[in-house]
């Protein structure tokens, strides 16, 4: 399966599948609808098997779709099964709560290194036996211990600089949340998070009425 042929908006309903799945599974729910999984969710019954199909055929027509074996199907195609080893650049106010955060680790991203440049924080002790450590040891360190994915959490005009010395280090995917696009290779995976974004959309959906309400975009 080409990933680059899935659109991105499907990618990230996948995951929102995926949090509504495992609720069902933990409250012993054994089958779902596409129509009540949607309207959980704030979507379209049509927009939920559209999404699906493009993995395959899932769940029997009046029946649904059994929750645990649908849960396990998104969680191999979302990568959710492997663990990933991951990076945190930029050890700021967003730096420091992503690390802090247990629900990275519980979904399968396993930070191994923190990195800055700010002197006065080198060497300052984190959850699960981390350090912060200079941004001029991150090649090094990246590559011994098997770093993938990197998180850039520093100022805009030093997310790019950032970006270059992960690609240098074969990072193979970076999540961004640096308000500036990225000028990244084609093999490099890559996930912009604009903060700002989401309160504008919610801006919207609250300023011209209900019809967008709690609707998944």
């Amino acid at each position: 399966m080409d990933s680059r042929r899935i659109p991105r908006p499907t990618i990230k309903r996948l995951a929102v599948y995926h949090r509504c799945l495992e609720n069902l599974v933990i409250s012993g729910v054994p089958s779902i609808s596409s129509k009540d999984l949607a309207e959980r969710l704030g979507i379209k019954a049509s927009q939920v098997r559209k999404d699906l199909s493009y993995f395959g055929e899932f769940g029997k027509r009046g029946v649904g779709y059994g929750t645990e074996l649908l849960l396990d199907s998104i969680s191999e195609i979302l990568g959710i099964r492997k663990r990933w080893n991951t990076c945190i650049v930029g050890m700021g106010n967003l730096g420091m709560a992503l690390a802090n955060y247990p629900g990275l680790a519980g979904s399968g991203f396993i930070t191994r290194a923190l990195f800055d440049n700010n002197p006065n924080k080198i060497g300052i002790p984190m959850p699960n036996d981390l350090i912060i450590e200079s941004t001029s040891l991150l090649k090094n360190i990246v590559r011994e211990r098997n770093i993938e994915i990197g998180v850039i959490t520093v100022p805009a005009n030093a997310a790019q600089s950032t970006a270059e010395l992960l690609i240098d280090a074969s990072i193979k995917g970076i999540v961004n949340f640096a308000p500036v696009r990225l000028s990244l290779p084609p093999e490099v995976r890559n996930e912009e998070i604009d903060i700002s974004v989401s309160f504008r959309s919610l801006a919207f959906s609250m300023t011209f009425g209900s019809s967008g309400r709690g609707r998944i975009r």
